[in-house]
């Protein structure tokens, strides 16, 4: 017995929208902005080697600053273990400004909100993506 052509085709566009669907999301949601200046910039990274490298992330997202909280969405991520590093970027340069080199001068956080003393490691700030994920981090200035 011969399937229809457009059966054939039905099956296969809910098919590949299905496998769509299983796609992993990230919502991250960005706690203690102190005002609406600039942008809020948002680096994915899945590796100790690119951490904090904005050039080297998996993903960056920009989104202008509110005061407060603000929330953002990664798709399509595979499962796995990720790290973000976050910035209040006030003088929406697109880059995080810091003193001497080394110290932040601007507003930022990082995934699990690790205290940290000198540059912070991937493995603080890891954790996993699996399904729809959520993670919140504070901004700390």
């Amino acid at each position: 017995m011969k399937l229809p052509l457009f059966v054939l085709l039905l099956c296969s566009v809910l098919a590949s929208g299905a496998a769509l669907a299983e796609g992993n999301t990230l919502s991250v949601t960005l706690n203690g902005l102190k005002n609406a200046q600039g942008n809020v910039r948002v680096g994915l990274y899945q590796d100790s080697d690119s951490f904090r490298k904005e050039s080297r992330a998996l993903a960056v997202e920009e989104i202008p600053a509110r005061a407060g909280s603000v929330k953002l969405r990664f798709a399509d991520l595979a499962a796995g273990r990720y790290a973000i590093m976050a910035y209040h970027d006030e003088d929406a340069n697109g880059q995080l400004n810091r003193r001497f080199g080394m110290f932040p001068t601007e507003g930022y956080g990082l995934s699990n909100n690790p205290t940290v003393v000198g540059p912070p490691a991937f493995a603080d700030s890891a954790f996993e993506v699996a399904g729809a994920t959520r993670i919140s981090i504070d901004i700390r200035y």
